[in-house]
């Protein structure tokens, strides 16, 4: 018969606690090295590591990575809600493209806080490479909170776009409740006739009318995107000056909106609507999006901003 394998306990027993206690105390307090503390102790250098590591499982030590930048982020924050007259403004020190979602984690979660939610309150989610990242890797806990996609986007090509897989994914490494809106952005005039009468699809009306926040995505000049929704005819010359859009609501720089042909049987959470929600909250990242949030602010589709520190000074540099 084959031995069992040693347990958590039986570890810990071949380590005291008073031991545990003493290689810790010296290795993070007194910077001795291992070679000392093997000396004091009366044991082996692989022993002092077992030690030291134990310490770590049992709860005797504490690390805290403190952040260099949180006082200057924490002002900067501070001068662009003047700046733009938000709410509030939420900023991660720096952002990557390859972890976004996670980087914005903090910030993200900061503005969820003020929103005070409740179980069965509702929160709009957009479109979007920003919040579909946080969907992945961003989402702060909503436990019976109510996630609401804003646009249709049942089957579009760009997994950015797919409203409903980003309020599922959201919902499911939030705790919330994923509700799913089954249309395209921009259906048929039939369609659109047709979703007018369809219970599940006022329901969510119903829950966007009711909402007490949203994470929204702040989308970049349209010139300058490599894609947008399908359906929607950037074609058309109304795009040339689009400086962005929040939920398939297209504005000019100074926040008006733009109407194109199709926008009147869009699915989408009006403008109207978001300017109602308590806790509108833009995400946007780079310089790309300066105009983009500009406009979005002074269209009202948002009242409270995540970012990070290097786009909040590309914005006060513009408003300047």
């Amino acid at each position: 018969m084959s031995a069992e394998p040693p347990t958590a306990d039986a570890a810990r027993a071949r380590f005291p606690l008073d031991t545990v206690y003493q290689a810790a105390r010296m290795y993070y307090l007194e910077d001795a090295t291992q070679a000392a503390i093997a000396s004091r102790l009366g044991v082996s250098r692989p022993t002092v590591s077992r030690l030291v590591a134990e310490a770590r499982r049992a709860g005797l030590v504490r690390i805290e990575v403190v952040d260099p930048f949180r006082d200057e982020t924490v002002a900067l924050a501070g001068r662009l809600q003047v700046g733009l007259g938000l709410h509030a403004v939420h900023l991660a020190p720096v952002t990557h493209t390859a972890t976004l979602g996670a980087d914005l984690a903090a910030p993200l979660a900061a503005a969820v806080e003020g929103m005070a939610l409740q179980p069965g309150d509702a929160v709009l989610m957009s479109s979007g490479r920003t919040v579909y990242a946080l969907a992945q890797a961003g989402m702060p806990q909503l436990p019976g909170v109510q996630l609401v996609p804003t646009v249709g986007g049942q089957a579009d090509p760009m997994p950015w776009f797919q409203t409903n897989e980003i309020t599922r994914t959201a919902a499911q490494h939030s705790g919330a409740i994923p509700a799913f809106l089954f249309a395209q952005a921009l259906p048929s005039a039939a369609m659109r006739a047709s979703l007018d009468e369809d219970p599940a699809f006022q329901h969510v009306v119903g829950l966007w009318g009711r909402a007490k926040g949203a994470v929204l995505g702040i989308g970049a000049p349209a010139p300058t995107r490599d894609a947008v929704a399908r359906g929607i005819p950037v074609e058309d010359r109304a795009f040339d000056r689009a400086a962005g859009d929040v939920s398939l609501n297209f504005f000019a720089p100074d926040g008006s909106a733009i109407d194109f042909p199709g926008s009147d049987r869009m699915v989408r959470t009006s403008r109207e609507v978001l300017a109602a929600v308590p806790h509108a909250v833009g995400v946007a990242v780079g310089e790309a999006k300066v105009p983009s949030i500009i406009g979005a602010v002074c269209g009202g589709l948002v009242n409270a901003l995540v970012s990070d520190a290097a786009t909040a000074r590309a914005v006060l540099d513009a408003l300047a």
